[in-house]
């Protein structure tokens, strides 16, 4: 029986659709999100443990690699000790199951340690069990968020350039937007096609956040030619800096407070946003293999 042109075309739709199925089911990855800021002190990581629990409580699997190095404070802010850091995964040969640490509410992430450069002059050898360690993280999780060192450095940049997502936390400060508008500039010069999402933090009001915010999305866009998406503005509330001293993230000491309010909200947002991403059937970049190409063969 000779097939006509509908049934050749039929055919090859319904081939191309099992492939996209097929696709979605086998390189279901995490999102990669680098949280990031111009300057220290903008409250970076406390963002990244509260944004990150508030994804957990929404039933994803979140896990936080805590890359602020010299600075860096994840688990003092989760009010856990941590025993193992990032580098241990490759200087001691541990598996992940001895370096991922069990968080509040479920919550994973991985201490900060020695500096990336480390992991950038690393053998060949090492490099290649690195990144097939990370390459399962990316299935064990659906969302991996990397609390990077404020700034951006030569080797900051080539996890940044890897990820699915920015989000840059500054505040209404002068001299915090200004440094926050370098790093967008510095990550934009390198690649023009990162999403970019913007965290006023420690506003007085909604008034000093959407300003802040406005002036970041229009110097951005006008000088760049790079869009901004305002995701949040949380309020300086005396309940964060309580929460820090008591070494509990404020989403769970103070649930009804507004940063803990505007934090869930955030979450949902961001949830939302992802499950509308995925609809359109398309299919992210493994984090993984794009910072692969970083390292020295």
């Amino acid at each position: 029986m000779v097939k006509d042109q509908a049934d050749v075309l039929r055919e090859k739709m319904l081939s191309a659709n099992n492939k996209i199925n097929n696709v979605n089911v086998i390189e279901k990855n995490a999102k990669v999100i680098a949280v990031v800021s111009g300057k220290g002190g903008v409250g970076k990581s406390n963002f990244s443990v509260n944004f990150g629990i508030s994804l957990q409580r929404l039933g994803k699997r979140v896990l936080i690699i805590d890359l602020d190095i010299g600075m860096a404070n994840v688990d003092i802010l989760l009010g856990k000790t941590s025993y193992h850091s990032i580098v241990d995964l490759l200087e001691r040969e541990l598996s992940l199951k001895d370096i991922v640490e069990n968080g509040p509410e479920g919550l994973s992430y991985i201490s900060g340690g020695s500096g990336l450069a480390e992991i950038f002059e690393m053998d060949q050898m090492k490099v290649n069990d690195f990144l097939s360690k990370l390459s399962e993280l990316e299935k064990q999780f659906d969302y991996i968020l990397f609390d990077m060192a404020a700034g951006i450095s030569t080797n900051s940049l080539s996890f940044l350039l890897s990820v699915h997502e920015i989000i840059i936390v500054t505040t209404p400060e002068p001299t915090s937007v200004t440094d926050a508008y370098a790093a967008v500039k510095h990550i934009t010069l390198q690649d023009d096609q990162i999403p970019v999402s913007l965290v006023v933090n420690r506003t007085r009001n909604s008034r000093d956040g959407e300003s802040t915010a406005q002036n970041m999305i229009t110097v951005c866009s006008q000088f760049l030619k790079k869009d901004l998406h305002h995701i949040a503005s949380v309020p300086d509330d005396e309940v964060v800096w309580k929460a820090v001293r008591s070494q509990t993230p404020f989403v769970l000491k103070f649930p009804k407070s507004k940063p803990a309010i505007v934090m869930r909200n955030t979450a949902k947002f961001f949830e939302n946003k992802n499950k509308k991403m995925e609809s359109t059937a398309t299919v992210g970049h493994s984090f993984v293999s794009k910072l692969k190409s970083f390292f020295k063969s």
